[in-house]
């Protein structure tokens, strides 16, 4: 069977990514074939490197106004997008051309604290503000909209009231760490046996 290649997209220190980099190393399923990222500084750049994986760095007018990366995708032949902490609303060309073949996760039980501005701290933020008991990452499928896409997967972790903002991201993170590659593979196993 041959490897479903993976493109990893993040804005920032990459930490999902590198849990991504490392489940994938040995499979048989899949590889990372490539880490797209809009931030020439960011860590997730570092990490590419140290697992060998080549890098594109996207600017938003040419994501948003031409169809570029397209090609980059093609020429790494990839099969499969996984966001992992990238910031950009991903547009419409790019949802088209791949159905049912972005995941993104995010840090919050959706439909609850999604949408434009709810990344990172600001959705923790809010999650505390709101006194809810308990939280989680939501991995769903990516359409045109922030956060809107089909459910595949949530987990919760229950939060206690003295609970900053910190402590939550970081029971949320590690159940993101803990499920997402897992996650991913389940669905990119589903999508082969559909098309066999």
């Amino acid at each position: 069977m041959n490897k479903t290649k993976i493109a990893i997209f993040a804005s920032g220190g990459g930490s999902n990514a590198r849990k991504i980099l490392e489940y994938f190393q040995d499979s048989e399923t899949a590889e990372v074939a490539l880490v797209v990222s809009n931030k020439k500084d960011a860590g997730v750049l570092d990490i590419a490197d140290t697992f060998s994986v080549p890098t594109h760095l996207i600017n938003r007018q040419s994501f948003y106004e031409t169809t570029e990366i397209l090609e980059v995708l093609k020429a790494h032949d990839i099969g499969f997008i996984a966001l992992a902490g990238f910031l950009w609303l991903v547009p419409a060309y790019l949802v088209k051309a791949y159905p049912g073949k972005i995941l993104n996760i995010h840090p919050a039980l959706l439909p609850k604290y999604g949408g434009k501005g709810m990344y990172g701290h600001h959705v923790h933020e809010a999650v505390k503000a709101a006194g809810e008991l308990e939280s989680g990452p939501t991995i769903h499928f990516v359409n045109e909209h922030y956060d809107e896409g089909d459910i595949v997967f949530q987990a919760t972790c229950s939060l206690e009231p003295e609970d900053e903002p910190e402590d939550i991201a970081r029971k949320v993170l590690s159940l993101e760490h803990a499920h997402f590659p897992r996650i991913i593979e389940a669905v990119i196993i589903k999508q082969k046996v559909r098309n066999n």
